[in-house]
């Protein structure tokens, strides 16, 4: 269980530090690209704590995290694209999401690999403050369809994650 969570989490952390980085690069104001860069920073630092984890449980990143990444910084780009507003919302949405995909997480980690569980706490800490950043800055509100194609891409990404 904790390998399978765990693997996803660090598919997720390619995809945010892929998404953070393609929409800084295409970020108007300044403030909009330094907090990017700073959420895509941190998100690498998850990664690592993610990555060290899985060597720790004997197991392995996802096989399909190139794609992961791909698109992601494709997506990153096209929101970037939009403009510095739905960058900082998409921002705000997705760690909206993540921090739900995270406190599912904990209630599925056993409660005896307190490692796994510390990792994922303080991410999902950090994954707040990003949101809040997003939102504090003037992130534009997702269109519904928008949001809800954002979560069908995640749960194909976190299921296949979790195998593959």
């Amino acid at each position: 269980m904790s390998s399978g969570l765990m693997r996803v989490n660090h598919s997720g952390e390619i995809c945010a530090q892929a998404l953070y980085s393609g929409q800084a690069l295409f970020a108007r104001e300044s403030r909009v690209r330094e907090a990017l860069q700073l959420a895509a920073a941190e998100e690498r630092d998850h990664l690592a704590w993610c990555r060290e984890r899985l060597a720790e449980l004997g197991s392995r990143p996802s096989l399909l995290d190139p794609i992961w990444y791909a698109g992601s910084f494709a997506l990153g780009v096209a929101s970037g694209l939009a403009g510095d507003r739905w960058s900082l919302g998409f921002l705000a949405e997705t760690e909206a999401q993540v921090e739900r995909h995270l406190d599912g997480h904990l209630d599925r980690l056993p409660a005896d690999d307190r490692r796994s569980r510390e990792i994922v706490t303080q991410m999902r800490d950090d994954e707040n403050r990003h949101g809040a950043i997003g939102r504090a800055m003037g992130g534009a509100e997702l269109p519904l369809p928008v949001k809800l194609a954002m979560r069908g891409v995640s749960r194909v990404m976190t299921r296949t994650a979790y195998w593959v």
